[in-house]
């Protein structure tokens, strides 16, 4: 096993080419650099340096056992990166921004049970309303596509997503068995998203493109569309996994219909910039990834790549 302190001497000559520059780079006399270096001369068991006029350079088997040196300091650096990190306490302020659909419920579940393991941590959380191109905080959930960003992006899942009406209205106006029915019935649309008419999905039956009808209601937010389907006000697109949720609190409120056709899945992304993060970042990001749904149909992946 070599000398870590006499790595650190050969890699520094050979690097400065001059015994009396790496006693300035290491801060050591000329004599304790001169005996790290014959210490390791006789460790290896053949020399390594040569002198050259006024430089000292590298032999062919210092050449080669440079290589090696540099090696295992970096790997001796990073192991105490490692070890340092695992003393560095999770503080300070951690800021935050999410969707609004998860705002109440999972994320702030998640939020609360991350700060009662880290006492000392301030966090803030902030709705988000529309895809942000840059973070004035530390991490964004969002539902939906995400488009360009020059953040980064972490696919959690992805949310499907299905037809539903109130019990009230499917009695009033009756349930429809087929795609088409849909253009005799109101639609409680997400942000103009149907505009454009919405593709439906079957496993075996393919697409159908629907074109919603004008006679219907917009809102900005999931929450009002879910109150405006249970208070009858019409038919429209909701993802399972949320309704699921508000089920749970108000049971009896919604009904799925044309169960065996789907609309667009929704996905949900992680933003946060690039570069090195603090570590109480860092930690908040893996107590997400460990705290995904499994009804998300997890494939969690960063910009295309796998995150384990």
């Amino acid at each position: 096993m070599y000398d870590f302190q006499e790595l650190e001497a050969f890699v520094s000559v050979v690097r400065t080419g001059s015994l009396t520059a790496s006693t300035r780079d290491l801060g050591l006399p000329k004599s304790t650099l001169s005996r790290r270096i014959r210490q390791l001369e006789e460790a290896v068991g053949q020399p390594l340096l040569l002198r050259q006029s006024r430089r000292i350079l590298p032999n062919e088997a210092g050449r080669v056992f440079y290589r090696y040196s540099n090696d295992m300091l970096e790997l001796a650096s990073q192991g105490r990166e490692a070890l340092d990190e695992l003393r560095e306490e999770v503080s300070g302020r951690l800021s935050l921004r999410c969707h609004e659909s998860f705002v109440r419920g999972w994320f702030s579940k998640l939020v609360e049970s991350f700060m009662e393991s880290h006492p000392d941590l301030r966090v803030a959380i902030g709705t988000q309303r529309a895809v942000p191109e840059s973070l004035d905080s530390d991490v964004c959930i969002w539902l939906g596509p995400v488009g360009d960003t020059a953040l980064r992006q972490e696919n959690l899942g992805n949310l499907t997503q299905g037809v539903y009406g109130s019990p009230d209205y499917f009695r009033e106006h009756g349930s429809p068995q087929t795609p088409g029915d849909l253009d005799d019935h109101r639609w409680v649309d997400l942000l103009g998203d149907s505009a454009e008419g919405v593709v439906l999905r079957h496993s075996r039956l393919g697409v159908y493109p629907l074109t919603v009808p004008d006679r219907g209601l917009t809102v900005d937010q999931l929450s009002v569309q879910g109150d405006a389907i249970a208070s009858g006000r019409g038919l429209g697109l909701m993802p399972h996994w949320l309704v699921e949720k508000r089920l749970q609190a108000h049971p009896g409120t919604l009904e799925p219909c044309l169960t065996e056709w789907q609309g667009p899945a929704l996905p949900v992304t992680m933003l946060y910039p690039h570069g090195h993060l603090p570590r109480r970042v860092r930690a908040f990001l893996a107590n997400i990834r460990a705290a995904v749904p499994a009804a998300w149909g997890q494939s969690v992946s960063v910009e295309g790549e796998n995150v384990p």
